[in-house]
């Protein structure tokens, strides 16, 4: 029986866990710099402003570019150097269907939350109104919130579904991958306002395994990308609910609610995906993208993912052919 190597596995590959501890330590690296330019920056720009500066949504896209930034060139270096995978392997990639993924996600995760809604109005919990504000303001809202949520739904999704999953996919430890990726999703927004901190936990990791089992249909981010940022949308610019406990992302949504309750079904202050509603709707979505027949990877992103080494597998076959 040959000797356990700790460092590479039998594809000549080095394992999984040195592969994400390398991709954690490059994102926090970049990640800090990022952050410390923009803070000197905006110190030599604004002076004692800066913290202005970064409040409300201008604070909420520097944050965005940062994540999206430091993920995705850890991802992309993580796959270059380490497995010698091509930056499309991230699932970025313009591929046949991304437009038809990313849509059709688009549909979906709108329809998710409005599922969740639905359930907590049939409750007693929801009650809504037109907003009264100008139209040019909601219109402003549903524009400028929509670019926002599809930035940060990029950044979050190149973060907890990119490298991280995708690496641990290739090594056919994919359960684990979503287990290791749900739960940070999770833990990350526990900081936000007004959270209710078992059922808040509980729905954002099943948002995180819905998230990654949209991921693995496709072996590509446009249609976690589509759910991600729709679901946040219509909760906020069209439905006027907190966002994981944030509201000033749209100031003058199309609806209003004039009152929520009870908190466990609707999750109150902190939004939706603090209440049992919402537990019922994603685990119906988790179900519904599993088995949709609409869904595949093509040849190409599922090469990427397949295998430990699909360089080395595709340079053998081409061998084999000729």
């Amino acid at each position: 029986m040959p000797a356990y190597n700790l460092f590479t596995n039998k594809a000549g590959r080095l394992r999984s866990g040195w592969r994400l501890g390398i991709f954690v330590v490059t994102f926090s690296i970049i990640s800090a710099l990022l952050g410390f330019g923009l803070v000197l920056m905006l110190a030599f720009g604004f002076g004692f402003e800066a913290d202005r500066a970064l409040g409300g949504f201008a604070g909420h896209v520097a944050q965005t570019f940062i994540l999206f930034t430091a993920a995705g060139v850890a991802g992309w270096a993580c796959g270059a150097i380490i497995e010698d995978l091509p930056w499309r392997a991230l699932g970025w990639a313009i591929h046949k269907g991304w437009l038809r993924d990313f849509l059709l996600g688009s549909v979906i995760g709108a329809v998710s939350l409005t599922l969740a809604v639905l359930l907590g109005t049939i409750g007693g919990g929801f009650h809504f109104t037109f907003n009264s504000s100008a139209a040019t303001a909601i219109a402003r809202t549903l524009i400028f919130s929509g670019l926002l949520f599809v930035f940060a739904a990029a950044a979050e999704e190149v973060l907890f579904r990119g490298y991280p999953l995708q690496t641990l996919t290739r090594a056919r430890l994919v359960w684990l991958g979503i287990l290791i990726t749900s739960v940070p999703f999770a833990l990350a927004h526990l900081k936000n306002p007004n959270v209710i901190r078992g059922v808040t936990f509980a729905n954002t990791v099943l948002a995180g395994v819905w998230l990654a089992v949209a991921y693995l249909r496709t072996r590509s981010l446009w249609l976690p990308l589509g759910i991600h940022w729709a679901w946040n949308w219509t909760m906020a610019a069209v439905l006027g609910l907190p966002v994981s406990g944030i509201t000033r992302l749209t100031p003058s949504p199309l609806l209003k609610t004039l009152e929520a309750g009870p908190t466990w079904l609707t999750g109150g202050a902190y939004g939706p995906e603090g209440g049992v509603a919402c537990t019922a709707a994603l685990v119906v979505s988790i179900v519904f993208v599993w088995f949709a027949p609409w869904f595949s990877a093509t040849t190409e992103m599922k090469k990427f993912t397949d295998d430990e080494n699909p360089t080395r597998k595709e340079m053998s076959e081409n061998a084999l052919r000729h």
